[in-house]
C-alpha cells in the first residue's frame, strides 16, 4: 500500500471509530518547542507535578519513545456534552469528567486503529497515547492540522472549539503529512480576562501552579488561602478558559454513551456533595477521572469553596 492509500485508510478508520478530526505529521524533534518548554519549567508554572520535569528529551523527539518512528498519527475526540451540568449545580466538575475515564475509551478506540493497521498495511510497530506519557499532544495536533494552540495553551478548531481530547499513535509507517493551519485567536484575551486566578499572565503561556485544575486536582497539600473565594464553585478541574472561548459556540455534543453522565451524578444537589459518602463516591465515580483526587480530595475542596478556606 502506497502512502497516500495507507494515510487514507488510517483516516477513514478514525472516523469510523468516532474521532472527528485526524491528522498526520512527520516524526521529528520538536525545535519550536524545545525552549518554550525549558523556560515554561525554568519559572515553576509546573507546581508541585514534578513528572513534568521528567523525560525533557523524550517529550521533544517522538523516536524515542518509538524507535524508528516515522510519523505522529493525531486524533481529537469529542466530549462537549449534551448538558452543562454545572448550570444548576452549587459545585461544579470539569465536562471531560461526566462519564467513564478518557484513558479508558479512547484508548481502546486507539488499539482497534492500531489493529487496523496490522490488518490492512501489514505490520507496523508503535504506540498509542492518550495523555499517558511525555507527548506533547498540542504540538502535534497543530503540526498535523487540526488546529492551533491557542492563548489558554489548548488547542482550538474553528469548526469544533476546543471541548475534545487528543490522542496519538507515534508508528513506524511513512505517510502523507498534513500542513499547520494558521492562528485564529486574533486579539481576543476572553480566557486571559476570565480566568479568576491569573493562571494566564500573558498569551499563550498558562502557569500550571495557579490554575483551578491543579489547585482540585494535582495539588495534594492544603489549597493555600490566598486563592480563597476564586474558584468560582469549581470543585474537580475548571472550564472557565473554555468556556468563554468564542470558537466553542461551534462545540455541539458528543454521541459517545460513555461519556454520558450517570442519572445519581446528573441529579446530585448541593447537600449530596457536602454529605458525599465513600460509598457514594465509589459508587457514582467508579469508572471517572474524578478518582484521581480521591474521596478526601473532593471533600477538601467542596470544603474550600464553602468555607472560604480550610479548617483543620
Amino acid at each position: 500500500m502506497n502512502k497516500r492509500a495507507a494515510t487514507q485508510s488510517i483516516k477513514s478508520k478514525a472516523k469510523e471509530l468516532g474521532f472527528i478530526f485526524c491528522g498526520v505529521s512527520k516524526a521529528e524533534f520538536l525545535e519550536q518547542e524545545a525552549p518554550r518548554l525549558e523556560e515554561w519549567l525554568k519559572r515553576g508554572y509546573q507546581g508541585k507535578m514534578s513528572y513534568l520535569e521528567n523525560y525533557f528529551d523524550k517529550r521533544l523527539d517522538p523516536t524515542l519513545l518509538v524507535p524508528g518512528a516515522k510519523s505522529v498519527v493525531s486524533l481529537v475526540y469529542n466530549y462537549y456534552p449534551k448538558k452543562d451540568l454545572g448550570k444548576d449545580s452549587d459545585f461544579k466538575i470539569a465536562k471531560y469528567a461526566y462519564g467513564e475515564d478518557y484513558h479508558f475509551v479512547v484508548k481502546d478506540k486507539l488499539k482497534t486503529l492500531l489493529s487496523h493497521l496490522n490488518e490492512t498495511i501489514g505490520e507496523v510497530n508503535g504506540r498509542a497515547f492518550v495523555d499517558s506519557a511525555p507527548v506533547m499532544e498540542g504540538a502535534w495536533a497543530q503540526k498535523s492540522g487540526l488546529g492551533w494552540v491557542g492563548k489558554n495553551s489548548l488547542l482550538l478548531n474553528r469548526s469544533a472549539g476546543s471541548f475534545f481530547f487528543l490522542a496519538e499513535l507515534i508508528i513506524d509507517l511513512e505517510l502523507e503529512y498534513d500542513s499547520p493551519t494558521k492562528d485564529y485567536c486574533g486579539t481576543c484575551t476572553a480566557c486571559m480576562d476570565a480566568c479568576p486566578t491569573d493562571a494566564i499572565a500573558e498569551p499563550y503561556v498558562v502557569d500550571g501552579s495557579k490554575c483551578i485544575s491543579y489547585f482540585t486536582i494535582e495539588l495534594k497539600d492544603e489549597i493555600p488561602n490566598d486563592v480563597s473565594g476564586k474558584f468560582e464553585n469549581w470543585i474537580f478541574g475548571c472550564d472557565i478558559c473554555q468556556d468563554v472561548c468564542p470558537w466553542n459556540r461551534f462545540s455541539s455534543p458528543h454521541n459517545e454513551s460513555r461519556f454520558d453522565p450517570s442519572p445519581t451524578l446528573e441529579n446530585m444537589k448541593s447537600d449530596d456533595w457536602k454529605e458525599i459518602t465513600e460509598e457514594v463516591f465509589k459508587s457514582v465515580f467508579k469508572n471517572s477521572a474524578v478518582k484521581r483526587t480521591g474521596l478526601k480530595g473532593l471533600q477538601r475542596n467542596i470544603r474550600f469553596i464553602t468555607s472560604g478556606k480550610l479548617k483543620p
